[in-house]
């Protein structure tokens, strides 16, 4: 039988990546704990959400009645795995809050460190 354990990878393992490209967890080290039994456990390094200002805005969107933060990622940024960008560009601490009322504007940013476009 497969110990499952074994299959967890190791933090030291920087050629593998445990998260894809579009994960907001992308670049989070993993980080080990050894408890008082010698036992080690592997945990990923909290998320520090930036600050909704800090981040690049695009634009706005309108919610409607029934939108879901996938829905509106997929037809905003063309992947529906980034329904967090809009969550940290409104700086929400309830994601499902976002599209409780029709006719909020959500404001569309740009991830962390990626600066917006130039003004010309």
């Amino acid at each position: 039988m497969i110990d499952p354990s074994t299959l967890i990878p190791s933090p030291q393992s920087a050629a593998l990546s445990v998260y894809d490209a579009c994960s907001r967890y992308l670049g989070i080290p993993l980080l080990e704990f050894t408890d008082a039994d010698g036992a080690t456990h592997v945990y990923v390094r909290r998320r520090q959400v930036p600050a909704a200002e800090s981040l690049a805005a695009l634009g706005t969107y309108t919610v409607s009645e029934g939108d879901r933060l996938d829905q509106i990622a997929a037809s905003q940024f063309a992947d529906p795995r980034w329904w967090w960008r809009i969550a940290d560009g409104n700086g929400a601490l309830d994601p499902a809050a976002l599209t409780a009322t029709p006719g909020a504007r959500l404001r569309l940013t740009l991830p962390a460190g990626v600066p917006g476009p130039s003004q010309g």
